[in-house]
Formats: C-alpha cells, sequence, structure tokens
C-alpha cells in the first residue's frame, strides 16, 4: 500500500484543531499532504504550496472525499457515491451499521447494504478486500504528480518557525525533509493595538 494511503486511512483527527495555529478561526486540520502524509490546516498548507493536496469534508459526521479529486489517485467507480452540494462523495472509512435490513447486495468486506451498482461501501474495505484476497491494489493506483488545492486557502498571519517536518513518497522512494518560516503578512492589527485610547467625555447635565 502506497505510504499516503496507509496515512490517509489511519488518520481520525482531520477536524481537531492545529496545534501550530491554535488562535487561527480556520485551524482544523481538513487538508491532507500527499507527500508529507499528514493533516494540515490552511494556514500550513502555505508552507507545502508545491505538494499535492487533497481536501478532506464531513457528510453526515464522516469524513468523506469528492470524487472528482479522489479519482486522479485510485480508481472510485465500485465504490458508493453520494451527492452533497452538488458533488459526488464518497466514504473513507467503513461505518457502524445501526439497521439489521440487509438487500441482496452488500460490501465486499463489511456487509454493509448497497445499491446494486457498487461493491463496496467505503474506500477503505475495497482496499481491505483487495488486499486480504492478495489481489493489491496495485492496478487501482492511478499516478497523478499535481494536485494543488485553491491558493487563496494559503495563509500566512503569523511569524512561526515550523518544526522539521518528514516527507514521504507514495511509491517508497527517497525520503527527504525541510525547513520553513513563515512571512509576516501586516494586517493592521498591531498598529491598532498601539494606540491610546482618549479620556471619555461625558455630556453636561441641565
Amino acid at each position: 500500500m502506497p505510504n499516503w494511503l496507509e496515512a490517509l486511512l489511519g488518520e481520525k483527527d482531520f477536524f481537531s484543531p492545529c496545534t501550530v495555529h491554535e488562535t487561527s478561526k480556520k485551524n482544523e486540520k481538513n487538508i491532507f499532504c500527499l507527500d508529507c502524509c499528514l493533516s494540515i490546516c490552511p494556514q500550513c498548507a502555505y508552507h507545502h504550496r508545491r505538494h499535492r493536496f487533497l481536501q478532506i469534508r464531513r457528510y453526515m459526521y464522516h469524513d468523506v472525499v469528492r470524487v472528482e479529486e479522489f479519482e486522479k489517485l485510485i480508481n472510485c467507480s465500485s465504490v458508493q457515491s453520494y451527492i452533497t452540494n452538488s458533488h459526488k462523495v464518497i466514504f473513507l472509512n467503513e461505518r457502524s451499521q445501526t439497521s439489521n435490513f440487509r438487500t441482496a447486495n452488500s460490501c465486499r468486506y463489511c456487509d454493509r447494504s448497497l445499491p446494486d451498482q457498487y461493491i463496496y461501501c467505503c474506500i477503505s474495505c475495497k482496499v481491505k478486500e483487495l488486499l486480504r484476497c492478495g489481489v493489491g491494489i496495485a492496478r487501482e493506483l492511478r499516478k497523478c504528480d499535481f494536485m494543488p488545492i485553491d491558493e487563496g486557502q494559503f495563509t500566512s498571519d503569523s511569524i512561526l518557525e515550523l518544526p522539521e517536518v518528514s516527507c514521504c513518497s507514495s511509491g517508497g522512494g527517497n525520503t527527504g525533509s525541510f525547513h520553513n518560516k513563515a512571512v509576516l503578512v501586516p494586517t493592521g492589527m498591531e498598529a491598532s493595538s498601539r494606540r491610546k485610547k482618549g479620556i471619555p467625555v461625558r455630556a453636561p447635565l441641565f
């Protein structure tokens, strides 16, 4: 299994706050860096801007990815998809089953009921089943060297020295590291905070 896929399916805290950017309003680690095999927040993404990204989203309180994006990495045709915000999404991991109702067709790995055109309920079940059967997932993978996200999400609103981050390759290649410093972007907040408040003036009494 590629390193990025193993890390992606094993990550459980995509929407927990980033410990580096705790004071930021948008600090959920819902961006996955495929080259470093870790989840990062939009502020951290600025330092990974030349890497491949995958946006993680929420649907029915579970982690999902858009089919149009994930199809660039792996064949998703056999995984059940859902429509949300006019986009098809698929679940990353299997969900607990709250009903004993079964249909004629079910997920090959977890037996979850499915529409006839699908054979897996999520990416994790597909990967686990192919590995269990000894087929492997090499034939399902697709080479993708470029997966950007909206550069408007890249921000650098504080001076931070980031720790060294280990990068892993998607195909078991060489491993490297990098060290970055954020750049200060003036926001006007500092200047306004230095201004002294004037002495309040009471209205005359009549």
